[in-house]
């Protein structure tokens, strides 16, 4: 029979493509959500069409912190290595985005002009990005509590995450992390090829903040795990003194770290027999952070899994630079402003966690001279909760706070919860405007100081909106 065009699919690419060209023209946004939402209402099934038409298949990667660094990190060595890769870049992680991002590159008979496609998921929507895609790899990096009011407990998520993850073809790859007891769950009845990355440095255990840890009974007999080693939360090298079930040993290891305050850390990455690694890897990263360490483990590994050769990995990581809004430096007219996201206990901590041992190490200058932006907001996006503000471990910042000015449509919520953490309330100021905020906050920043801005996800949208705005970085979507 002959092979007639399939109008159907090329009505809603062209329609797709059309709302995206619109919204940027209107100065909507950056085309990263509408052109899929439109396109998908025309033909359900665009995106699993084109998925299947790329050579290489489809990378997808999930969890509550750390995948769109970890995703960058990937899509940053696959090009190294020449190929050509379809991400969505921009961060519009619902299965709608991801489907913006495969019509972005394709033509309008459905010919993707890309070798791979590399797509960061939103935890709810992962089962449906697994049955639409068909990936060749899944990478799971954690699972923590967050936004309780869309995706439930962490429970839920891994439940369906799990029934998901058994629909995968035999030949597929699934990457997980051996530290994080909910995910390394997951993978013990998949019909899949399994590796697991992990950290075996135990120096950085016992040193952050364990009362928000979620996945803390063992996953066969409900026996509280012991812990030899925990980095932070609920995840570390973990053992069932009851059923004997305990961590496994990972493929992918990261035998050193040594952390270098807010400026970069070095790791020492080894693998077992079952992976493409015959030596070790160092690397010197330019992002600061175990989590940010993690990432890199995560992200090397990946590369290995997709065939890209070791010295190609070093050398992205080495010249790597984070996602828009995560860890960014940001030069505000002379004035220097470094920018992480926050959005739930676990990354608030480390991130609090990160900036006080810059302090205390004397890595960045003397300490007690934290000068910070906190900005909070409650929109859906964000999750309209932020009981969990109570939950992070904001009582580090004691003694090494200068001045916070606090933002965001829950900019006295923050206010109440730093005086609480031990900042004197001399020190707090609010304002829920946030370009307000931000003018104020650079006013009083001490020559040579340095304003730590600590967003929430919409809030740094808006942040960066401003920021742009006044011509110091380029829009998200551009970036």
């Amino acid at each position: 029979m002959p092979n007639f065009p399939d109008f159907r699919l090329i009505a809603a690419i062209g329609a797709g493509k059309a709302a995206g060209l619109a919204s940027r023209a209107l100065g909507r946004g950056g085309g990263t959500t509408l052109p899929g939402v439109v396109a998908r209402r025309i033909a359900p099934d665009t995106l699993r069409r084109l998925s299947a038409g790329l050579p290489d298949g489809v990378a997808v990667i999930g969890g509550t912190n750390g995948k769109t660094t970890t995703t960058r990190m990937i899509a940053a060595i696959l090009q190294g290595d020449g190929r050509r890769v379809l991400h969505n870049r921009a961060g519009a992680n619902l299965v709608s985005g991801l489907t913006a991002t495969a019509l972005a590159g394709s033509s309008l008979n459905g010919q993707v002009h890309a070798d791979i496609g590399l797509f960061e998921t939103d935890e709810a929507a992962l089962p449906q990005a697994l049955f639409e895609t068909r990936p060749r790899l899944v990478v799971l990096h954690n699972l923590f509590r967050d936004q309780l009011d869309r995706y439930g407990e962490v429970d839920t998520i891994a439940s369906a995450w799990r029934a998901a993850l058994e629909q995968l073809p035999a030949n597929a790859m699934v990457l997980l992390n051996a530290d994080d007891p909910a995910v390394a769950a997951l993978g013990e009845t998949l019909p899949t090829r399994v590796f697991y990355y992990g950290l075996e440095d135990t120096r950085h255990a016992g040193e952050g903040a364990t009362h928000f840890a979620d996945s803390q009974f063992c996953r066969r007999c409900g026996t509280p795990y012991v812990y030899s080693a925990r980095f932070y939360a609920h995840v570390g090298h973990y053992a069932c003194p009851n059923c004997g079930q305990r961590r496994l040993a990972p493929d992918f290891r990261l035998e050193r770290l040594e952390l270098d305050g807010t400026s970069g850390s070095r790791l020492l990455l080894s693998a077992g027999p079952r992976t493409p690694l015959p030596t070790a890897l160092e690397i010197s990263l330019p992002l600061p952070g175990l989590y940010n360490a993690l990432n890199a483990l995560a992200a090397a590994a990946a590369g290995l899994l997709l065939g890209v050769a070791p010295a190609h990995i070093r050398t992205t990581l080495e010249q790597f630079s984070a996602a828009f809004g995560r860890i960014e430096r940001i030069d505000a007219e002379g004035r220097p402003l470094f920018m992480a996201l926050i959005k739930n206990p676990v990354g608030a901590s480390e991130t609090v966690r990160m900036l006080v041992g810059a302090q205390e190490s004397g890595s960045t200058s003397p300490s007690s001279i934290l000068h910070m932006l906190v900005a909070i907001n409650d929109k859906y996006a964000d999750g309209t909760d932020v009981s969990w503000l109570w939950d992070a471990d904001f009582e580090r910042l004691a003694g090494h706070v200068a001045s916070a000015m606090v933002s965001g449509t829950r900019a006295g919520d923050m206010a109440v919860r730093l005086k609480y953490a031990g900042i004197d309330p001399a020190q707090i100021r609010s304002e829920p405007d946030l370009p307000r905020a931000l003018d104020a906050a650079l006013a009083q920043l001490p020559p040579g100081a340095t304003l730590y801005a600590l967003p929430t996800y919409t809030a740094m949208l808006e942040l960066r909106a401003e920021l742009a705005r006044r011509g110091w970085v380029k829009p998200f979507w551009e970036d």
